[in-house]
């Protein structure tokens, strides 16, 4: 064994809560669907996304189970913006899922990807005319977000002569949880969104269709889901009593929290994260229990609770050194350019082997010159020696689609078929890549 210089390390509180310290076993991942780590890194390179179909497929299947088990006429859209890579959207169409997006460049990279227009959700605040134009007449489902948007729609619809075109309306209110998502769509409580559904009929081309809200992201509460249900189903029968339409869906958004660890909550996430089953109790026993009339469909934009377990992201270490605090500090290949979502998170890290030593505190920084570039700013680790492969987890959730060219490039995708093979889904950025759109003026050359 090589000999390691003896340390002393100060007692820091950052280190423990009330549940007590942090965890001092090594965690060890040595492959991932039966691939060794070292394989994938020798073949595609470190950093490295890796997307584990199989995940992927079983997460999707949990949730489809729980609630439709529970309710006659449950319809999935994928969420573009949890994940838009090609390969991660293919998998969930297949699975039966249809396409929800927030913007001209999703709603075209859902039709690249071959999904027509009858088959999209279009939600978000942002829609120009000229994309509403090609929704509209692609036969989407479009989701109003403010007032705006309505005088948008009556105009483009009649410049396309439409004599009737059914849309949905968005809505935001108070579930209890805080802080409330008040900036998206026409709130409940204080009467905008039963003003909205009034203005919708007043123009005489709008037909309301559908209700919709999405009350937040990472969602611990599953009662919140009733409260929203509940809250969608009075209006649902407020517009039919009051214009004698039928409203076909609701669209209960989605936010269902993933197994990550969200940073300020010391519960693991096996304790405080609901299960598909509450989250879905919760949603169609308010259906069952506030509904006058025929049911309506069940739409659910489910995102990262399908997606964030099936990513990790390989990342190798590069050097260390003593910080000035005392604890060990690793530099590795992989910085907050691809997870954004460090800011929010404390991953899981995991070791490609045993290492022999003591644990200590340590700090995981990115290769970036930041100095927020911090991956994980107090955990125990072994001491590691240069080359050594941490799998970072959960992942796969808005962190690729939120990655950037910030100092670094973006490393490749790899995807694992259920076979246990991997597949180059996405290959690394470079310099011309980065560059391919810029112009020199004249006047520089």
């Amino acid at each position: 064994m090589e000999y390691q210089k003896p340390t002393i390390n100060k007692v820091d509180f950052r280190l423990a809560s009330k549940y007590g310290s942090p965890l001092k076993e090594q965690r060890i991942k040595g492959e991932i669907d039966g691939v060794p780590v070292k394989e994938l890194v020798e073949k595609f390179g470190s950093p490295l996304f890796v997307f584990s179909q199989r995940e992927l497929e079983e997460k999707y299947r949990e949730y489809k189970t729980a609630f439709s088990s529970r309710y006659p006429n449950v319809q999935f859209w994928w969420s573009y913006k949890t994940n838009y890579l090609d390969a991660i959207c293919k998998i969930f169409h297949k699975l039966g899922s249809k396409a929800e997006v927030v913007s001209e460049f999703e709603y075209q990279k859902a039709r690249r990807l071959g999904v027509e227009g009858r088959d999209i959700i279009f939600n978000g605040p942002y829609k120009p005319k000229h994309i509403l134009r090609q929704a509209l007449q692609e036969g989407a489902m479009i989701h109003i977000d403010h007032f705006y948007e309505i005088n948008d729609i009556e105009d483009v619809a009649r410049e396309l002569g439409l004599k009737e075109v059914g849309v949905a309306i968005r809505c935001n209110m108070n579930t209890g949880v805080y802080p409330q998502w008040s900036r998206f769509g026409f709130n409940i409580e204080n009467g905008e969104a039963y003003e909205a559904v009034k203005r919708l009929y007043k123009g005489g081309i709008l037909k309301l269709v559908g209700l919709h809200a999405h009350i937040g992201t990472f969602m611990l509460s599953s009662s919140a889901y009733r409260v929203e249900v509940e809250k969608l189903m009075r209006l649902k029968n407020w517009s039919e009593n009051q214009f004698g339409v039928e409203v076909e869906y609701i669209d209960i958004g989605g936010g269902f929290a993933s197994r990550n660890r969200l940073k300020g909550v010391y519960q693991p996430p096996e304790v405080i994260v609901p299960s598909p089953d509450e989250y879905a109790e919760a949603v169609t026993g308010a259906i069952y229990d506030n509904y006058q009339g025929k049911l309506p469909k069940l739409y659910l934009e489910t995102g990262r609770a399908l997606v964030d377990e099936a990513g990790y992201l390989l990342t190798s270490v590069f050097a260390t050194k003593r910080l000035p605090d005392g604890k060990k500090g690793y530099v590795v290949d992989a910085g907050v350019n691809l997870l954004y979502t460090a800011f929010w998170y404390n991953f899981e890290l995991f070791l490609d082997k045993r290492y022999e030593g003591l644990n200590e505190p340590s700090q995981v920084n990115g290769p970036l010159c930041m100095n927020i570039d911090v991956i994980a700013e107090n955990v125990m680790l072994p001491p590691l020696e240069r080359g050594t492969i941490m799998t970072i987890w959960p992942v796969g959730a808005y962190n690729y689609p939120q990655s950037m060219q910030f100092i670094q490039y973006r490393p490749r995708v790899v995807l694992i078929d259920t076979n246990g093979t991997p597949h180059l889904s996405r290959e690394a950025d470079d310099l011309n890549y980065v560059v391919e759109k810029e112009v020199v003026p004249d006047y520089l050359k």
